[in-house]
């Protein structure tokens, strides 16, 4: 149809309209997606988030089921993608990095990873709650929590640990919750 970083340009007079634009060399997610898995094979680690914008900024978000991310790994993963794409055919710009400890969970592994921790989940329609994270499953999540309820004639409310099962599609997000000791 087009020519590889063809332009298409109306028949109005010059700068009328900007042309457009069609470039069939854009790096795909895909692409890094199945690099990065590739790359993660038999590896504790994994992907939870690649995002490229128009320019080619790729940026890749990872976690690991049994330790922390380190810069290393960050290097390595990085240093492995740039092997995988070709500079030539198309520029780009590369970040890796971890998913940071507050930042929400988004993917199944990531749940898993804080099964019997604490997390805080926030419901789409803005209510919160904090819990143990008791079971991830692919469309939910099982949270151990306090709630307080007033009880008739008495002053003090009476507090009563549940157990509610929340659907993923229900919540706005849901991060770990981090205690520093004193």
């Amino acid at each position: 149809m087009y020519e590889k970083n063809s332009y298409l340009c109306s028949q109005k007079k010059r700068g009328d309209e900007s042309p457009l634009i069609f470039c069939n060399d854009m790096i795909q997610k895909e692409q890094i997606t199945t690099a990065v898995e590739s790359y993660f094979q038999g590896k504790p680690m994994f992907l939870v988030d690649v995002t490229i914008s128009k320019d080619n900024d790729i940026d890749v978000i990872i976690d690991s089921d049994e330790k922390d991310i380190c810069l290393d790994d960050c290097v390595l993963l990085s240093r492995y993608l740039e092997t995988t794409l070709d500079r030539d055919k198309e520029d780009f710009a590369l970040t890796v990095g971890s998913a940071g400890l507050t930042s929400p969970l988004t993917v199944l592994r990531q749940y898993r990873k804080f099964i019997e921790k604490e997390v805080e989940v926030t419901m789409k329609n803005g209510s919160r709650i904090k819990g143990i994270l008791i079971s991830a499953e692919p469309e939910q999540i099982t949270v151990k929590h306090k709630i307080s309820e007033k009880v008739e004639g008495q002053k003090k409310k009476k507090v009563e640990e549940v157990i509610d099962t929340f659907a993923l599609k229900e919540l706005k997000s849901t991060k770990p919750v981090i205690r520093f000791n004193k």
